[in-house]
């Protein structure tokens, strides 16, 4: 347990480097300091406005939360008629049609054949005792044949850009909807709509400047000598508790709460063995986001997001960002969309030719007519986008983590420690503040050691 005097220095001021900073500012501490590479705050979560006006965000983000107390921070940044609040409308796109999400809750609505396959393997499907090695399996063994083949399978292809069988299947807990057989046939004859499945089937979105309006906020309420940004670090001497940065700037700490993925942590520290042979698999993203002119069609007009599990275009997943906030778009009658495709050593993205695929990919899928007035075409790749929940994860991360904490370093955040199942927003604010809390007064940290209790709890 540290006293409140003993100095702390965040690496990162993303959600989790912002949550923990917010922690100690709300607890009157003052030693402390954040450091960001980037000329901005955000990391993932940043958003950006293009030459013609229009916001993009870095990807699909939506503002739900497990906690009281994020919730509360929220409040606390941006006041209640900042927001914007939305019922989700999420779905799939296959069989040149529109089924809503989750599919498993709603094969009624695919062609006969196909949903009596789907329903014939769940129907098959249920042996408790069948083992369950990888994500593979676990699909297989959850939601049988049909609905692997038909979806689970080539969307997860796209999503991950791995194939399922090299993935673990320890992370999926609350994350997909296990299928319920009485109520899909129930709802197979009854043809209705199940799409009320989900933590985030409510969710808010800032009014003005896109997600990252909320990091720029909470950075804007900490003191601003606190923040130092186009700060790279570059060496962490952990016996001398040492850190320099590439500006020539140098820092001492006593705790280090760091959100730079733990790949790249381990590279930079002097005293910490590093094994060559470990690997630390992820994936990178391409967002793509074409503004155009006019309307929505109306097929899209209150849709939030659609999943694309088909090979006729790129994309994973298809957002109608201009849903989220009217503001998103330059006054008057403009709307737009954001899709993302995944990247990996096993799923290369020629980028000379990742704009006319993404643009035919849209034309295919029948979301923009050919004759649409598109008038902004903007695109990001983060390299680090999704932390792989590959085969033999826990053990390595948790190693590393184990190790890194024995020195006073707290490796947290999305890539910091690398477990999918507790990386959205709210996860990695609460791993900064729990950090804080756990440096400070020896409290366990909930959010990173017990993902499937927080992903099926509220927690205060």
């Amino acid at each position: 347990m540290a006293s409140g005097n003993k100095k702390i220095v965040i690496i990162g001021a993303g959600p989790c480097g912002l949550g923990a900073a917010w922690r100690l500012h709300e607890l009157g501490l003052e030693n402390y300091e954040v450091f960001e590479q980037n000329d901005y705050a955000g990391g993932l979560s940043a958003s950006f406005s293009d030459e013609k006006g229009f916001i993009w965000d870095i990807g699909g983000h939506i503002q739900f939360s497990h906690y009281d107390y994020f919730d509360r921070l929220m409040e606390a940044v941006i006041p209640d008629n900042g927001w914007v609040s939305h019922e989700r409308e999420s779905w799939i796109w296959m069989r040149s049609r529109f089924i809503p999400y989750p599919l498993q809750y709603n094969i009624g609505k695919l062609p006969q054949q196909e949903m009596l396959e789907c329903l014939a393997g769940l129907l098959n499907c249920r042996n408790e005792g069948a083992p369950r090695i990888n994500f593979l399996d676990w699909i297989l063994h959850t939601f049988g044949e049909g609905i692997a083949r038909h979806f689970l399978i080539p969307y997860n292809k796209k999503v991950w850009a791995y194939p399922p069988e090299e993935l673990s299947a320890k992370w999926t807990g609350e994350r997909i909807a296990v299928p319920d057989v009485k109520r899909i046939i129930k709802n197979i004859i009854s043809g209705t709509d199940d799409c009320s499945w989900g933590p985030n089937n409510a969710f808010k979105f800032p009014l003005h400047g896109g997600t990252g309006a909320i990091w720029c906020a909470l950075a804007d309420r900490l003191p601003k000598e606190k923040i130092h940004l186009c700060s790279e670090l570059a060496v962490v001497d952990s016996g001398r508790k040492l850190l320099k940065f590439k500006n020539g700037r140098e820092e001492n700490y006593d705790y280090l709460i760091s959100t730079m993925p733990i790949d790249q942590l381990v590279h930079i520290i002097n005293g910490i063995e590093y094994n060559q042979s470990d690997s630390f698999v992820y994936s990178s993203t391409n967002t793509i986001g074409v503004g155009l002119k006019g309307e929505p069609p109306e097929k899209l007009r209150t849709k939030c997001w659609m999943y694309f599990p088909e090979d006729d275009n790129p994309f994973y997943r298809v957002t109608v960002f201009s849903n989220y906030s009217p503001n998103n778009v330059p006054h008057g009658q403009y709307w737009s969309l954001m899709g993302e495709v995944s990247e990996s050593p096993g799923k290369p993205v020629d980028q000379t030719q990742l704009i006319d695929e993404a643009l035919q990919g849209f034309y295919n899928t029948q979301l923009i007519e050919k004759n649409a007035p598109i008038v902004s075409i903007w695109s990001y790749r983060a390299e680090y986008a999704y932390p792989t929940p590959f085969l033999g994860r826990d053990e390595l991360i948790d190693r590393y983590l184990t190790t890194l904490q024995k020195k006073n370093i707290y490796s947290r955040g999305r890539f910091g420690a690398w477990k999918y199942e507790c990386s959205n927003m709210d996860h990695v604010v609460m791993q900064g503040v729990e950090a804080v809390d756990h440096i400070l007064f020896g409290i366990p940290e909930l959010t990173l050691n017990y993902p499937s209790f927080i992903n099926s709890h509220r927690v205060r």
